[in-house]
């Protein structure tokens, strides 16, 4: 996500949260962390209306549209940005971020550090509750960080808590949960022991699948508390009140919420909207206050309305290949396909919104040695992504896929490319089919399917190629290349490389940040060598909002907080 370069999604006091690294649905969003991403139902008469009359500051009902229904809103199985979204209003973590990026007190109003960096201790403040007035403990954190790493659960997110000692080993089976380093020394007290010093491990304790959950209730129904309002009890500013699905999600203030007198409004209504188009309609019906994706056609129509924000993001709209499946096991293949797609045009036709093509995986944005030059900067690209390059680029992958075996798409196999259907994925995969037909002489057969049903597909690498996208988690460059790992649940192309492992492993516990970011960039460098992935564009964020919504934060890392949201009387 290039949204700006605040660390970690500057939760704005707002409480951090996901994805996600999340995929996202919306074209020119990201949610699908992995990518996070959204998707959903065409809204067919459900009332939302816009505005509300209280006479003083807060109190409203904030109605807005993020996507369709959401996979899931369990903070240990999400992995994408509208589920995270949702999450983010009722949880919160042992920290959060404020606007500048920094990490502050969330559930815990302190914490101590050892002076080699390897132990935490955290102090949860007194007055920190359940959304049923039950006060919240260490080991509640207990529970939710070994229910994350447990193999049985298949958590996509469990390496982010690789960091803690044993996580890892414990993740592969190895250990028993009940070896996590972490430790509740009594209701108030949470020791954690990590495998090596990690500099943005606070920052991740901010991060949805960090959060704390309640063994009894989820115990009592695995599969189902999550999508009960009677069951999905939550610590942070709001409680599910209601979900009808494929229609809306509704949050309540929470009453025993610790800063509940800080928090603006009585409801969020997540109207859930897969169709750009109806969630226009919506939205120049009053109906909405705001909407995370509109159709492309209308963006210059929303430009000069003025509805239209565009934010910067940190993230990278790709594609992904299943590297197991023939004829994408030929990294020839694989560079071939991504040479011969013109990036520039995708984005000056069909997303609209300032993306930059991209010529690397990692986006720019994201600190080095230093903040500037950024880790992009320094990297440099891998192939130019310019228009003016295209020509040349056609005529390399012309020869690559010539010494794969298949001049002029001779003998190439048919293959399937697959998306969700939500906003503009399908016109960019028209385009990009379109110009291996005509550069390649390949035919490719385009599937679309429903966002939630999309991701268990891409998950379950039942693909060829897939539509994915990347927002960061935090702002590092970590975030971007630990996903591709040999053991990562967010490694959705199943490619592995043992040297690639040793060095993200090599920065992960070095102390020294020209070492990590040297041990980065040589990892990317094979990354983009066995081209797994076909990186399209740095993403923008695109959405329109009432300029009666005020106190609204849209992180870039996808998140988007209402907490101190409100209705300018």
């Amino acid at each position: 996500m290039t949204k700006k370069i605040i660390a970690l999604f500057l939760a704005v006091v707002m409480m951090a949260g996901i994805v996600a690294g999340c995929g996202k649905s919306g074209s020119n969003n990201s949610s699908g962390k992995t990518g996070t991403e959204n998707t959903g139902t065409e809204n067919t008469g459900t009332e939302a209306t816009g505005t509300t009359e209280t006479s003083d500051k807060g109190g409203d009902e904030i109605v807005v549209t993020i996507g369709s229904e959401p996979k899931t809103i369990d903070p240990t199985l999400n992995n994408a940005v509208d589920g995270a979204t949702m999450i983010i209003h009722a949880f919160e973590g042992l920290t959060k971020l404020n606007e500048k990026g920094e990490v502050i007190a969330g559930v815990a109003e302190k914490w101590d550090m050892s002076e080699d960096g390897t132990k935490f201790t955290f102090y949860i403040r007194d007055d920190a509750k359940w959304s049923d007035g039950q006060p919240v403990t260490a080991q509640d954190f207990v529970y939710s960080w070994k229910r994350a790493l447990d193999p049985a659960v298949g958590a996509e997110y469990a390496y982010q808590l690789y960091y803690i000692k044993n996580g890892q080993a414990i993740n592969n089976g190895e250990m028993s949960v009940d070896e996590l380093g972490v430790v509740a020394k009594d209701d108030k007290t949470l020791e954690v022991t990590l495998e090596a010093p990690t500099a943005y491990f606070l920052e991740l304790t901010a991060f949805p699948t960090l959060f704390p959950l309640r063994e009894d209730v989820i115990e009592k129904d695995p599969e189902g508390w999550s999508t009960n309002p009677e069951t999905y009890i939550g610590n942070g500013p709001f409680v599910l009140e209601s979900w009808e699905h494929d229609s809306e999600v509704v949050f309540k203030k929470n009453p025993n919420y610790y800063a509940a007198d800080t928090i603006l409004p009585s409801r969020i209504k997540f109207m859930l909207i897969a169709d750009d188009n109806a969630a226009l309609a919506a939205y120049r019906n009053d109906e909405l206050m705001l909407a995370d994706s509109v159709p492309t056609e209308e963006i210059p129509a929303l430009k000069q309305s003025g509805d239209l924000k565009v934010d910067p993001q940190l993230g990278t709209y790709f594609y992904v290949f299943n590297v197991e499946k023939p004829p994408f096991d030929n990294v020839k293949v694989r560079k071939a396909l991504s040479l011969a797609i013109d990036r520039q045009y995708i984005i000056d036709t069909i997303a609209q919104a300032n993306q930059i093509p991209a010529g690397a995986f990692v986006p720019g944005g994201v600190p080095d040695v230093n903040a500037d030059p950024d880790f992009r900067t320094v990297g440099g690209d891998y192939y130019d992504p310019s228009a003016e390059a295209y020509e040349a680029n056609i005529q390399e992958a012309q020869k690559l896929l010539a010494e794969a075996g298949y001049p002029n798409g001779e003998g190439f196999p048919q293959v399937e490319l697959m998306y969700n259907s939500e906003g503009a994925h399908s016109t960019i995969a028209e385009a990009i089919q379109e110009m291996w037909k005509k550069n390649l002489g390949i035919t490719v057969k385009l599937t679309g399917q429903e966002w939630k049903v999309f991701q268990d597909t891409r998950q379950n690498g039942n693909y060829q190629i897939a539509r994915h996208g990347w927002l960061g988690d935090y702002n590092d460059p970590m975030t971007f290349l630990d996903m591709w790992t040999s053991y990562s649940g967010q490694n959705e192309a199943r490619w592995k490389n043992s040297e690639y492992d040793k060095l993200i492993e090599k920065a992960k516990v070095s102390a020294d940040r020209a070492e990590r970011m040297e041990a980065m960039h040589k990892a990317e460098d094979i990354f983009m060598e066995e081209s797994p992935v076909i990186p399209i564009y740095y993403y923008t964020d695109t959405y329109i909002v009432k300029d009666y919504l005020k106190g609204f934060y849209n992180s870039p890392l996808g998140f988007k907080y209402f907490m101190y949201a409100y209705i300018e009387k």
